[in-house]
């Protein structure tokens, strides 16, 4: 199978999207892989659905789990129960949607499917999945009904994915739930019937999936995909006619809209992100407040956050006690939540932002200034940010002036959030060129690369020489921001951020390494060695080399196809040269 080398993972470019996306995607061959076993289809896109009920006597329970064999664990049809439905508080009446996140419980049955870890490897990295995580995502309905005791009907139906496409599963819920509430489970199963004969999720590839008679054409990005740009999903046949609803996205949230009640400090909130600060939002209703906190997760983009975030969170959740505890610092988290109960469990938090009900300024919105914590004694306080931070860098007065003549001049919300992603984009790009550029250094130079010796180790990240780089290659040669930006690294360099950030590259570099010693073993005659070598360092060599086609195959090193047929050739030229028995023994010995 061809690895194509990797670009930086938050690089200031990256290879333009082109039809090689299509042709990779193809030379996978999913669907082969996929049509393995029933539910094989469904499981690439979601764990199960749920629908949550409220009973009198019990409270919510989950009433229906399809496909009927998805395995939960007690622990995580109680977390689903309790954030399936707005707190009591929200007075959600007629038709909810929002998202959560939760921790999967230890030795949780898993959804089946080969190809899912192989299409992870080809996404950006702030869209690969966590295995430790499921989403769910939620169409809450609330209306009244006399016929009930409790003279409202209140469900939920909720979709479990380990995929963050909340966009997609948003635009799902829209066209399913309604009609569901109208026909229950018989349109349930065809619903689901459905999405098992949906193709596989392949980044890079337009996808046609149907859907009770609608069909939704999107795009999943891949990491070739230059950051900022989306590329437009357009019916280029005639036979696309049938085609109901095109998606611009699967995963991106109303930037704009989510960060209108804190227009004046995006800039802030997008430090506070970056360093990996305990941040609370409260809101009125999860859908304000899960939109508020993806938001803030995508705003350091292309850079992956690595803290836990929930866009909903509440005081039944099996973390409750672990992230309110007073006996130590509040974690390195993102919690949105709505109860009134947390204005005063979590005022020892750093950094509260407060949001009333999120409407699309009429007119400019006025200079809100930070107010200071001590402020903040109830969930009624005004909306704002509530914090003593000080930023490290200067004001952006400029971003502020282009969206404040944009709601003058009533441009769409869509483009204000397009201007507002660039913007963070080439922040956030700014900050990290400049690491790139120094981790980069770190790398040995090929001519240092012996076939006969292990690959060398990448050379340590010192913050000192890292930070003597800065003076003529910093974020100046990008970005006009002046300010602390020295402070602004060292604290970085303190987060975990930075560690998930740091890793990933690591993991990079090293397997570069690894595919750079494997050609350099390729390129040697490795015949005539063995005939100059006793016969047991021979097979000590064709089991080492073995070993690192295994290695290949398993870390999927970034080495093309041609040099590993090249490879195994010299392994069978090697052994053919070998006595009949020992031939016998190692075309036999398989690998570690």
């Amino acid at each position: 199978m061809s690895r194509r080398e990797r670009g930086p993972e938050s690089g200031p470019g990256g290879a333009e999207v082109a039809a090689e996306d299509a042709e990779h995607a193809e030379a996978e061959s999913p669907d082969q892989c996929l049509s393995l076993l029933p539910w094989d289809r469904f499981s690439a896109w979601l764990h199960c659905v749920c629908v949550v009920g409220f009973d009198l006597e019990l409270g919510q329970a989950v009433e229906v789990i399809y496909p009927p064999h998805s395995k939960l664990t007690d622990k995580e049809k109680t977390n689903i129960c309790y954030l399936s439905f707005p707190d009591s508080n929200s007075g959600c009446l007629g038709d909810t949607q929002f998202c959560f996140r939760f921790r999967r419980s230890p030795g949780s049955k898993v959804s089946f499917c080969c190809f899912l870890d192989q299409l992870d490897r080809d996404l950006p990295v702030y869209l690969k999945k966590d295995s430790a995580y499921y989403y769910g995502y939620v169409y809450f309905r609330q209306v009244r009904d006399k016929s009930l005791k409790r003279g409202y009907f209140q469900k939920s139906l909720v979709l479990i994915s380990k995929l963050p496409y909340v966009h997609l599963f948003r635009t799902m819920l829209k066209q399913i739930a309604p009609e569901y509430f109208e026909k229950s489970e018989a349109f349930l199963e065809a619903v689901c019937s459905d999405i098992d004969r949906w193709p596989a999720p392949v980044p890079g590839k337009v996808l046609q999936l149907p859907l009770m008679g609608l069909i939704m054409k999107l795009r999943i990005p891949t990491y070739r995909d230059k950051p900022g740009t989306t590329p437009i999903v357009q019916n280029m046949h005639q036979a696309d006619a049938q085609i109901s609803m095109a998606l611009p996205t699967v995963h991106e949230v109303d930037l704009f809209r989510c960060f209108c009640p804190v227009f004046f400090h995006i800039q802030m909130l997008w430090e506070l992100v970056l360093l990996g600060e305990p941040l609370v939002v409260m809101a009125p209703s999860p859908a304000e407040s899960s939109e508020t906190v993806l938001a803030l997760v995508s705003c350091i983009s292309p850079l992956k956050y690595c803290s836990d975030f929930r866009p909903y969170f509440t005081i039944h959740d099996s973390e409750f006690k672990e992230y309110t505890t007073r006996t130590q610092a509040p974690p390195s988290v993102i919690l949105g939540v709505t109860n009134p109960f947390f204005a005063k469990t979590l005022q020892h938090w750093p950094h509260i932002i407060r949001i009333g009900d999120i409407k699309l300024p009429g007119e400019v919105p006025k200079q809100v200034k930070v107010k200071k914590l001590k402020n903040l004694k109830t969930l009624d306080s005004k909306p704002g940010v509530y914090t003593s931070y000080k930023p490290y860098l200067n004001k952006d007065e400029e971003i502020v002036k282009q969206l404040q003549k944009g709601v003058q001049q009533k441009r769409p919300t869509e483009a204000q959030s397009v201007i507002l992603r660039r913007y963070f984009l080439e922040l956030t790009e700014s900050f990290i060129i400049p690491l790139e550029r120094y981790v980069a250094s770190l790398m040995p130079l090929q001519k240092c690369i012996s076939p006969w010796k292990s690959p060398p180790q990448l050379r340590q990240f010192s913050q000192d020489d890292f930070m003597k780089t800065l003076e003529k290659a910093g974020p100046q040669l990008t970005s006009g921001l002046k300010g602390d930006w020295i402070g602004l690294y060292r604290h970085f360099l303190k987060s975990p951020n930075f560690d998930g950030w740091f890793r990933s590259r690591q993991r990079e570099m090293t397997q570069k390494l690894e595919a750079l010693h494997l050609e350099a073993l390729c390129n040697e005659n490795l015949v005539f060695w063995s005939q100059k070598h006793t016969e047991v360092e021979t097979v000590d060599l064709v089991l080492k080399l073995k070993n690192k086609l295994l290695q290949a195959d398993r870390e999927h090193l970034p080495v093309n196809t041609d040099t590993l047929k090249k490879l195994q050739t010299h392994i069978n030229d090697i052994i053919l040269a070998l006595p009949d028995d020992l031939q016998d023994i190692l075309l036999k010995t398989g690998t570690t």
